[in-house]
């Protein structure tokens, strides 16, 4: 089973505007974006648009300092707040994070969102609320299963760990440095997010695995650069579900964040 991730997107967004909840403003503070970062904030323009909402980019200057962005973190105005990762170095990436307010931290990344996302109606972040739907949808359940997470990031890793273990799947976490490459045949789910291209081959994993794709990486090509994932798609062959990049985990993650974003606007209203 191959994962259509646009299709996917599609239903949920279009769910969220059925929610009715009117333009709802989600504000995303960006620093010296790289193309990447660009192209992904445009992705989440049009879902944005999708789901009945407006996202509103602000550009902080290249040379902008943590209280920079402690400010424009604090300005008034917007239903959710995301801080698009990564912020330059000169900046303090935690402290920015959590002076996001928790009834507006859409993309879970706060400490004190993370120390909720597990508890009953808490929000769950974006990209593990992606791997939830996929696995939903594959009528996987994580439960009891030997699962392997490949990458320790903020956004993917530390997340989907932590989102499994409390389903209650047996998880092992890595990095691209600390695997060999028979650690991962003997895991029913593999999550990948190391941002390493390819770097799970076909040997590597068994047959009947479960395979969600959740890194990203431009791979230069003939006529410029692809977006290519960690998981190689010659091991779609021996998977039972499996996600490909681009078109997989990615729009769902987008969407799930907006989902979100209706939650909060939801839970002040009542």
């Amino acid at each position: 089973m191959i994962i259509d991730g646009r299709a996917i997107s599609r239903q949920l967004l279009a769910h969220i505007r059925e929610r009715g909840l009117g333009e709802l403003v989600v504000r995303a503070i960006t620093v010296a974006p790289t193309a990447a970062t660009r192209s992904y904030l445009h992705i989440k323009e049009r879902a944005a648009q999708d789901a009945g909402m407006k996202l509103d980019v602000l550009q902080l200057p290249d040379e902008a300092t943590t209280e920079d962005a402690l400010a424009a973190v604090a300005l008034p105005g917007a239903d959710a707040i995301i801080v698009q990762l990564p912020l330059p170095p000169a900046i303090d990436t935690e402290r920015v994070l959590a002076a996001i307010p928790l009834e507006k931290d859409a993309d879970v990344l706060s400490p004190a969102a993370r120390a909720r996302m597990n508890e009953k109606d808490a929000l769950v972040p974006p990209v593990a609320a992606a791997v939830d739907e996929i696995l939903a949808r594959g009528g996987v359940s994580p439960e009891g299963k030997r699962a392997a997470v490949v990458g320790k990031g903020k956004l993917v890793g530390e997340p989907v760990v932590a989102r499994l273990a409390a389903q209650g799947a047996h998880v092992v976490s890595y990095d691209e440095h600390d695997f060999s490459p028979s650690a991962l045949v003997d895991a029913d789910i593999i999550v990948a997010g190391s941002g390493v291209p390819h770097l799970v081959k076909p040997n590597m994993v068994k047959e009947g695995v479960v395979l969600i794709d959740a890194g990203t990486s431009e791979q230069p090509t003939n006529s410029g650069t692809a977006l290519v994932g960690d998981i190689d798609p010659a091991c779609a062959e021996r998977a039972n579900l499996y996600t490909p990049v681009p078109g997989g985990v990615g729009p769902i993650t987008v969407a799930c964040l907006f989902r979100n974003a209706a939650t909060l606007a939801e839970l002040r209203k009542s």
